[in-house]
């Protein structure tokens, strides 16, 4: 929306909760935009002047994926995609950093990336910090003019950025903290495991209505959180809660329902997917230092809600 683009949503897998290609694919083959280039009012800047390339070229630019909750998207289909149709790929790796595909990280498949290093991440700083990545030196040249007012040096500004600079205290936390990380990534992945297995041995992963996200053969996840879905959802919640057990909804509103997004013209039933998962994902206790005793008591706080 700041770039002055339209977001066109598509779908997403119900297992991995990752956009789901085949969506995107169908509405690449569609040749159509999902809504009426006329009724899009994209935010204007001053001085903006509508351009020949705006008013005749709505054909889709770029994919943009989620790693959603530290998994990679299928990038072997999205990168056929992309290639097809001569598309960019702008990779979100704010929950994935660490993660796989076909062990490439996330973050080096698409034109760019973002990683988020907010304290609550894999990699969390002590306050609001964030990197860019990219393989194009001309990009890398202007994300750090951006970064910086727009200037390339002192006192001179080649064109509008923000004070989107990483304070040094941020950067001295994460110092410290990068040589962990590997560690603290495979610790996740033990504990997922572990929910997998108490999960399965108390009967629940079969249980009509629950069940864990799935994770897919070419994906090595960092388990940013460890996601359920949830029939009840929101009673389950309450019920845990009355025992000490802490749990998450991320996210309670697809985003295509955002207000801020209302001017695409998206309505309830146009990504049911989405909408669906919306209602039933419930994020489980997930850190490294989580004990097996403690992931006990979460399963078994479950077992006797569904009992």
């Amino acid at each position: 929306m700041r770039a002055e683009a339209r977001p066109v949503f598509v779908d997403i897998d119900p297992g991995t909760l990752n956009i789901n290609g085949a969506c995107v694919r169908q509405l690449m083959e569609q040749q159509v935009d999902v809504h009426s280039a006329e009724t899009w009012k994209p935010p204007r800047s001053p001085g903006w002047k509508e351009s020949q390339d705006t008013r005749q070229n709505n054909a889709p630019r770029a994919i943009l994926p989620v790693h959603l909750y530290g998994q990679c998207a299928d990038m072997d289909e999205l990168q056929e995609i992309a290639d097809e149709h001569r598309l960019l790929i702008i990779e979100d790796a704010a929950q994935a950093i660490g993660a796989s595909w076909r062990g490439r990280r996330a973050g080096s498949f698409g034109r760019a990336a973002a990683f988020s290093f907010y304290p609550t991440k894999n990699l969390g700083a002590y306050g609001d910090a964030g990197l860019a990545t990219t393989h194009d030196p001309t990009l890398a040249g202007s994300m750090r003019r951006l970064r910086n007012h727009g200037s390339p040096e002192r006192y001179l500004h080649t064109e509008l950025g923000w004070n989107a600079r990483m304070d040094a205290i941020q950067a001295a936390v994460l110092r410290v903290k990068l040589k962990y990380i590997e560690g603290w990534n495979e610790q996740r992945k033990k504990r997922a495991k572990t929910y997998d297995r108490l999960l399965a041995e108390a009967g629940l992963s079969a249980l009509r209505g629950l069940q864990p996200l799935a994770t897919a053969q070419a994906a090595s996840p960092v388990f940013h959180q460890y996601v359920i879905r949830a029939q009840r959802r929101d009673e389950l919640q309450k019920f845990l809660a009355t025992r000490g057990i802490a749990s998450e909804i991320y996210y309670p509103i697809p985003l295509h329902l955002q207000p801020a997004f209302s001017y695409l013209g998206y309505k309830e039933g146009d990504l049911p997917e989405s909408e669906r998962a919306a209602r039933e994902v419930l994020a489980l206790p997930m850190f490294p230092e989580l004990t097996g005793d403690e992931q006990k008591l979460v399963v078994a706080g479950i077992a006797e809600f569904y009992s």
